[in-house]
């Protein structure tokens, strides 16, 4: 098998939510691959610093402002990045937040928040990149989901039901959408160490669990995520639709271990 089914050469990729932890690591990999990069976030200063790390790192990347819960701002910079960069061939839908809190505690806002930009930005971005992508005849669209797809945990309630949801969404764009040639397919991360888990592998309690249901032993680090991500956006890829690729060491097909 020739490593040409994984080149990304000439390909555009957006990747949104890219400036930092899974979503950068991802995209960076794609840009590593061939891929143009295009990312966004809600923060001008993040996206500036952003574009000076892909940069640095020799990646041809083009960043831009907007807000992926708001319909407008969507189509009006993806237009932009159709006249100024290309087709969008590859769409990772990377953007999320999370609320945390008790369910019966949890305000209405947070739940709604956790929603929008874990679910219904989703479906918003992908409705307007999908329509050249249907033009063209072909397309990958790759959805970050999570194991909390597929397990509950306390005060995450509202990302595990938005993540749940988007499980199924991805299934369902994939049977929509395969008869154009288009692949749409969901990585599922397990705990992967970042800035914004870091207090979670610190505190000793969490650890000692989580090192208990993971076969692996270890914490996923965001290049744990590169492979799979480059592999989805690639022509090795075109038979896969409607899978989401859990990538968690072992995790989900663990029932743990006391040792």
């Amino acid at each position: 098998m020739s490593t040409q089914m994984f080149d990304l050469k000439g390909k555009v990729a957006m990747v949104t939510g890219a400036t930092q932890g899974l979503g950068f690591a991802m995209a960076s990999g794609m840009g590593k691959a061939g891929a143009k990069i295009v990312f966004n976030d809600i923060v001008p200063e993040r996206v500036k610093e952003g574009l000076k790390k892909y940069q640095e790192m020799g990646i041809d990347a083009y960043g831009y402002v907007f807000n992926v819960t708001d319909s407008k701002g969507i189509d009006e910079t993806v237009s932009r990045i159709e006249k100024e960069v290309g087709h969008i061939d590859i769409l990772v839908n990377s953007a999320g937040i999370m609320r945390k809190g008790p369910l019966e505690e949890l305000a209405d806002d947070d739940w709604q928040a956790v929603l929008d930009v874990n679910l219904t930005s989703v479906f918003k971005v992908t409705k307007r990149v999908v329509k050249t992508m249907i033009k063209n005849k072909r397309g990958k669209i790759i959805n970050i989901n999570s194991m909390m797809s597929e397990l509950g945990r306390p005060t995450v309630g509202a990302y595990a039901a938005a993540k749940g949801g988007l499980k199924m969404l991805t299934r369902n764009m994939a049977v929509e959408w395969a008869r154009h040639n288009i692949q749409v397919n969901g990585i599922g991360p397990g705990y992967h160490l970042t800035d914004i888990t870091k207090p979670l592998a610190e505190n000793e309690q969490f650890n000692k669990l989580l090192m208990s249901r993971t076969p692996a032993k270890r914490w996923g680090t965001p290049e744990d995520l590169i492979g799979p991500a480059v592999f989805l956006a690639s022509d090795a890829s075109n038979f896969l639709n409607g899978h989401i690729l859990y990538v968690d060491g072992g995790i989900l097909a663990s029932f743990g271990d006391i040792d």
